[in-house]
């Protein structure tokens, strides 16, 4: 036994020594990479203004961040779990309307409460269609994203509907001390789906689906189910930060959330999460989304042409891709 475990540790050492330099560095950055370019980023912007490092700045930038953040962490476990969800922004809107019109015609908490409710439901809809018609995520979800958006127009009749009630507001727009409610809501949301998947069987049935579904189903696992779930975690967070972001502008309106899937997307991208399935984590996924926030915060203090920004966001994002498809390769 000790001859064992005395030649075990040689062994592994020679392991790691075998994978080629570059292979162990593209797998740091894939692990740590979007963590370097917020510091790298931070401190440029620090150097360039002095208003950039101060509280108030980097809350507002949470604040601002929230409603996307909260989407890009159930986001997380839906491309973890093989699929694409293209009608976050849609549900958003419906959400919102939803909310805006039930705190105006029945009563305030009843609204904030609903919201996310609503969102659950139509998220729901989304995994069913999936998984009961065999539609690929990406088209199932592109669908839907228009039949959500004709709701959101019902509902409101093309008008906007103004929402002028303290008790309302307080979600968006409440501080607790310096903190405002909607960043203490995302980092309760964000500690949740972190614990549910890295600490739960329901984590690793994600991953199962994700990396394996034959294998996963060969298992036991039932992959339906495990799908239908994560669009529906999808779907409550969409409707959630619908409320936020209603909450906030005191403004309920249809076309609310239009591209904020694509944000919401380009976000878990840039942290790391495989486009294929199988990988990834959701305080990557927040990187993401603070890193697109710096970029914007920082862009607009410097006074930068927008262009500048999009075109940075843009190359960022293309980097983050090829390192997915290069992992997948290999």
């Amino acid at each position: 036994m000790t001859e064992t475990s005395h030649s075990a540790a040689p062994v592994r050492a020679s392991r790691i020594a075998e994978v080629p330099f570059s292979r162990r560095l593209v797998a740091f950055l894939q692990t740590y990479g979007i963590l370097i370019i917020i510091a790298l980023l931070m401190a440029g912007l620090t150097a360039q203004s002095s208003s950039f490092l101060t509280p108030l700045n980097l809350l507002n930038i949470l604040n601002q961040s929230a409603p996307l953040a909260i989407i890009a962490c159930a986001l997380t476990l839906v491309i973890i779990g093989g699929g694409f969800d293209l009608s976050a922004g849609a549900i958003f809107g419906v959400a919102s309307v939803s909310a805006a019109w039930l705190a105006v015609n029945v009563d305030p908490t009843v609204g904030l409460v609903a919201g996310p409710l609503v969102g659950l439901v139509l998220g729901i809809v989304n995994g069913l269609i999936i998984t009961g018609f065999n539609v690929h995520s990406f088209l199932a979800t592109l669908a839907s994203s228009m039949v959500f958006r004709g709701i959101a127009i019902l509902i409101t009749g093309g008008a906007l509907i103004p929402v002028r009630m303290p008790e309302f507001a307080f979600l968006g727009r409440g501080k607790i001390g310096m903190v405002n409610v909607a960043v203490i809501v995302f980092l309760v949301f964000a500690a949740a789906m972190i614990f549910l998947l890295n600490r739960t069987t329901f984590g690793r049935r994600v991953f199962a689906v994700g990396g394996n579904e034959e294998a996963a189903i060969l298992s036991g696992v039932r992959t339906n189910l495990v799908k239908i779930a994560t669009f529906g975690l999808t779907g409550f967070a969409a409707g959630l930060a619908g409320v936020i972001a209603v909450s906030r502008i005191s403004m309920g309106q249809p076309q609310a959330g239009v591209g904020m899937e694509l944000d919401a997307i380009a976000a878990v991208i840039l942290g790391g999460t495989s486009i294929y399935g199988g990988k990834g984590a959701v305080w990557r996924s927040i990187a993401g989304v603070l890193l697109l926030a710096l970029i914007g915060n920082g862009f607009n203090i410097l006074n930068v042409n927008p262009f500048f920004k999009d075109l940075t966001t843009g190359l960022i994002i293309v980097v983050a891709v090829a390192l997915s498809a290069g992992r997948k390769r290999r």
